[in-house]
């Protein structure tokens, strides 16, 4: 993950923190962390985005436009929620769902497909 920039999307403050220093930890650069939809569709505009983790409910609404917005742009992306898979909308079958508490090897596997010690 070293040199990749990745957005974190999350309303959770301490699940951000904890992403973001792990994230950082691997050498990745954190886009984020953002809990909310409209900054998030701000900084896939005005930042160069390599890959993306989402927060499927963030207060009161879900990340389905963010994940939209990337789809269009081919940047690969991973939900993650504590909620049954059943939530995410089909059109996003093939993106990786990650239970809460994040685990970063399902991450790194699901956005690169390798695991972090290969990233």
């Amino acid at each position: 993950m070293a040199g990749k920039r990745v957005l974190v999307v999350e309303d959770e403050f301490l699940l951000a923190e904890d992403a973001r220093k792990e994230l950082a930890k691997l050498g990745a650069i954190v886009i984020g962390p953002t809990p909310r939809v409209d900054h998030a569709l701000a900084l896939i505009e005005d930042q160069q985005i390599d890959a993306a983790i989402l927060d499927v409910f963030l207060s009161d609404t879900t990340v389905f436009p963010v994940a939209e917005r990337l789809q269009e742009l081919g940047i690969p992306f991973v939900f993650a929620t504590a909620y049954d898979p059943s939530i995410i909308p089909g059109r996003f079958g093939g993106y990786i769902l990650c239970e809460k508490p994040i685990e970063l090897e399902n991450i790194a596997q699901g956005l690169f497909g390798r695991p972090v010690s290969d990233a």
